[in-house]
């Protein structure tokens, strides 16, 4: 008895299918891309990435970069003991060293450098001097593609570049990291909370971890508070309109009754807060 049904097709097959008219454009490759997620020839992360991808190749450093303005660097007469509590502080492992102004580029220094001053096997600290630990700043001009300078990283062996405007003076500074999370999102660590949870979790102390982007109303709503809702949309703009300046990790204030301490944060905006009501703050139960 005769089988007659057709042979299965590899999957190969199935996925040039979706390209036998050749896209005439970027919008038209995109949209066969998804074609291909729906008709699960591909997973749902895959056709993110691919669309990253696609999408760095039309970016510039200019769009992504950490302005001048929120660089966190070291001055060059700054001593070891001034250098560690700023690099606890911030907590990066690469840091722009600067002479008498920002445009001013010594060099980069890795945090990891220090440990060997910092500690040694007879309890003392060798002599430090920061041009020892220096490496050359690799710069970069403001219009270059995210594609090449992704391709210049890797070949370069660099993980930070310093972005100059048509002037030659400094206008931020930008990482291998800030390149590859426009391909593959934003890479997370131990307090990011994931996208499906709630904006809003609760502990059994009463104490809250608020997503950054939580829309104002909302957070008044569950906590019984009353920040005003014209001028920002969310708690985490709210926020740094009261800082002055973009908070990191561990910065505390008050507003309203309420205590703010940032958990996760990056050179460009915050993500993540833990919120305690103070005494005689409403607080759900």
């Amino acid at each position: 008895m005769s089988d007659d049904k057709p042979p299965s097709r590899s999957f190969f097959q199935r996925f040039t299918d979706i390209f036998t008219s050749e896209p005439q454009d970027r919008q038209q490759l995109v949209d066969l891309l998804r074609t291909a997620k729906d008709d699960k020839l591909i997973k749902p992360d895959s056709l993110s990435m691919m669309e990253g991808v696609l999408l760095v190749a039309e970016m510039q450093v200019r769009d992504i970069m950490i302005p001048r303005s929120q660089m966190a660097v070291i001055q060059e007469d700054m001593t070891l003991e001034e250098i560690i509590p700023m690099v606890k502080g911030s907590r990066h492992s690469r840091y722009p060293v600067v002479g008498e102004n920002r445009d001013d580029i010594e060099g980069i220094m890795l945090a990891k450098e220090l440990l060997s001053y910092a500690f040694s096997d007879n309890g003392e600290r060798a002599s430090f001097d920061i041009k020892d630990v220096l490496r050359p700043a690799y710069i970069i001009p403001e219009s270059k593609r995210l594609d090449v300078l992704l391709t210049e990283f890797r070949s370069k062996r660099n993980h930070m570049a310093i972005v100059v405007d048509e002037y030659g003076c400094v206008s931020g500074l930008v990482t291998i990291e800030d390149v590859l999370e426009q391909i593959v999102g934003d890479i997370e660590d131990e307090f990011d909370v994931d996208e499906e949870e709630s904006n809003i979790k609760q502990h059994t102390n009463g104490e809250y971890i608020v997503k950054a982007q939580t829309e104002i109303g909302d957070f008044n709503e569950r906590l019984g508070a009353d920040f005003p809702e014209q001028e920002f949309d969310t708690i985490g703009g709210l926020l740094v309109n009261k800082f002055g300046h973009m908070p990191e990790r561990d910065e505390t204030i008050a507003m309203g009754e309420f205590e703010f301490t940032i958990l996760n944060a990056d050179q460009r905006r915050v993500h993540l807060l833990r919120v305690k009501p103070l005494i005689g703050a409403p607080v759900e139960v």
